[in-house]
């Protein structure tokens, strides 16, 4: 998403920026809960997937609070569960953001009662 920001004109581009931004969160918040050094571990994590040699299934081990290969390890997650969980994410901030601008609406004017 991140690469795609600089080609991207108007608004879309803040909401890309705050959705990738949004989506960096998430290994930060597993390995905090998990009790490790967060900001060690996600700019490891950051570093593995920007390796020429690496097919991105790195991914944080949290057995042993380090980086490992996903593979390996036999974690896998199917893809149709992780888009319908994204899907209704940024679904449910489009529902927020809308009922914001319902509500940011100049009031109708209202007649008088005699």
């Amino acid at each position: 998403i991140d690469d795609a920001v600089p080609q991207t004109a108007g608004k879309q581009a803040l909401a890309m920026s705050a959705f990738a931004t949004a989506l960096r969160q998430l290994p930060f918040i597993v390995a905090d809960n998990g009790g490790y050094d967060a900001a060690e571990l996600v700019t490891q994590l950051r570093a593995a997937h920007a390796a020429a040699d690496n097919t991105k299934t790195s991914g944080l081990d949290m057995t042993v609070g380090k980086i490992g290969c996903m593979k390996e390890l036999g974690i896998m997650e199917a893809h149709k569960s992780k888009l319908q969980v994204l899907t209704s994410a940024a679904e449910a901030a489009e529902m927020l953001l809308r009922v914001d601008d319902i509500i940011k609406c100049a009031p109708r004017q209202r007649e008088e009662m005699m």
